[in-house]
């Protein structure tokens, strides 16, 4: 039994950097949708209380002034694209690792490991070639790391036992637990989000009502209804709802495809093993990246 543990940090350089800029794009992405729908709120919030005060007047025409500039932000920078194109490379470039590692196809046994190891890295300057977009993203810090750490060459050595080991225990059930995780997190997200919106509804409606049996009150209708549209503009940004059936599905697709491993006993069983799991993290992927332009 085998004690080699595979990081993130052993995968290659690549994959650090693209995953990074990844990340770095999503955060700076909602925070600033965060910030415009906020914004928004505020803005309404100040006309209501000051409808005919020029200061009022000034400090929401400022506010919708910032919010026009986060807008044009995000449309000029597209931190969603660099997001989702990071990603995709990480995703890539992880598959690939695992592959080599595991020696599964296109990196089967060979006289001399130089030759698999000139593929893999031609592999990876082909998926770089393909996102050149996303080069001035990409981190430089990581950038100096070889792309086959001494961690990936030491789980290639092993033998076919302690590799099936390590891809079932190290990047199945990895996944798994990541996806029911992330399913989770996302169930109880749209829960959330969609009783503020219903409760932002539900305010509205009834100062309407209200208004109508008394017209000489003054309430923040409009408020509230900016503020159930930016919950609702948010739900849609997040995509909770879609996220969590399209992630337990994945989890339950994974916990199956784990359920393969125990036929495994060759290195050609062992290569179309892992060439289906990472097929099928692919396929889950690539819908993932398709979701962006629903």
């Amino acid at each position: 039994m085998t004690t080699l543990k595979v990081s993130s940090s052993d995968l290659p350089g690549l994959y650090q950097s693209a995953d990074r800029a990844s990340l770095v794009a999503q955060s700076n992405y909602f925070t600033s949708l965060r910030w415009y729908l906020l914004l928004l709120v505020v803005a309404a919030y100040i006309s209501y209380l000051r409808p005919n005060d020029i200061v009022g007047a000034i400090f929401s025409a400022s506010l919708f002034l910032v919010t026009l500039g986060i807008l044009i932000f995000i449309r000029v920078k597209r931190p969603d694209d660099i997001w989702y194109n990071g990603r995709a490379v990480a995703e890539s470039v992880k598959t690939r690792s695992w592959r080599w590692m595991m020696r599964a196809e296109p990196y089967e046994d060979s006289e001399k490991i130089e030759i698999v190891s000139k593929q893999f890295i031609s592999d990876l300057k082909a998926i770089l070639e393909q996102n050149k977009s996303l080069s001035h993203a990409l981190q430089s810090t990581t950038a100096v790391n070889d792309p086959i750490s001494d961690v990936m060459k030491e789980v290639r050595a092993l033998p076919i036992s302690d590799r099936l080991q390590i891809y079932v225990e190290q990047r199945i059930q990895n996944q798994a637990n990541w996806y029911w995780l992330k399913s989770n997190f996302n169930k109880r997200r749209a829960q959330q989000w969609f009783w503020v919106s219903v409760a932002l509804h539900a305010s509205a409606i009834s100062m309407l009502l209200y208004r109508i049996k008394d017209p000489s009150i003054s309430l923040p209708v409009e408020v509230v209804a900016t503020a159930a549209g930016a919950a609702l503009t948010w739900l849609q940004a997040k995509k909770h709802n879609e996220l969590n059936s399209a992630y337990a599905l994945a989890a339950h697709e994974i916990v199956l495809i784990k359920g393969e491993s125990s036929s495994v006993r060759s290195e050609r069983e062992l290569s179309e093993f892992v060439v289906n799991s990472e097929g099928a993290f692919s396929r889950e992927h690539t819908q993932w990246v398709a979701r962006k332009g629903d």
